[in-house]
């Protein structure tokens, strides 16, 4: 209970908000990390889980790759990407290594989202002439957004859990206050990180919830 009292102490200090080292600005830098790897990983994947679900072709190979994927730890993505010609690239080898673990819960769930897609419906929607890029962006999509956005939900605030991992290669984020701490032998500085970046991605996770319930009927999957 004391270090969690001492943490408490730490966070309430007021020069540790400001500076370069700061609480803000590290907070800053994490919450630009993590939107930028959310946007790729969305640009990335979300395009290709539609067309497979739409086409239903290769959608089960590509959703199997990903889930293979979970299974490396990104820290040692991360590792190896260092040590090819990407590694001195400033950020990029931690965004790489952020995006290719954010991306599996985007392509499972878009793709299952579309290919769960009432078969009736698709049929009625062809029977009435529309064509393939009419049948994915009026009925398909709209039917699978309820779960396309759980996906981004997911890899949204795993994205904040993992991002600490660009401090272990001289990054910006959140993950600098608990690295600082363990150099220091400061456990109130290493657990007032482990709070901030799990208070943070409670917060994340609490605004998707607020985006579900003002979006919408279609959006949220409400059909009552």
């Amino acid at each position: 209970m004391s270090t969690l009292s001492d943490a408490w102490s730490w966070l309430t200090i007021g020069s540790h908000w400001s500076g370069a080292d700061g609480i803000g600005n590290r907070l800053g830098e994490h919450l630009f990390l993590t939107a930028v790897c959310l946007l790729i990983s969305c640009a990335l994947a979300l395009p290709v889980a539609l067309v497979l679900g739409h086409l239903g072709k290769g959608g089960a190979l590509a959703v199997n790759i990903s889930n293979v994927g979970r299974a490396i730890p990104t820290f040692a993505v991360l590792v190896l990407l260092l040590l090819t010609p990407i590694g001195p690239y400033g950020d990029w080898p931690t965004i790489i290594a952020l995006v290719l673990f954010a991306m599996p819960p985007l392509l499972t769930n878009a793709y299952v989202g579309i290919r769960g897609v009432d078969a009736d419906v698709v049929r009625a929607a062809r029977g009435m002439g529309m064509t393939g890029r009419q049948l994915l962006a009026r009925v398909e999509l709209p039917l699978a957004a309820p779960l396309i956005l759980t996906g981004v939900r997911i890899a949204a605030v795993q994205l904040v859990a993992t991002a600490t991992i660009a401090a272990l290669v001289g990054g910006g984020g959140l993950g600098r206050i608990i690295t600082a701490g363990f150099n220091l032998a400061s456990t109130p500085m290493v657990v007032a990180g482990a709070v901030l970046v799990a208070v943070f991605a409670l917060l994340v996770e609490a605004l998707f919830e607020v985006v579900r319930r003002l979006a919408p009927r279609w959006v949220r999957g409400d059909t009552g």
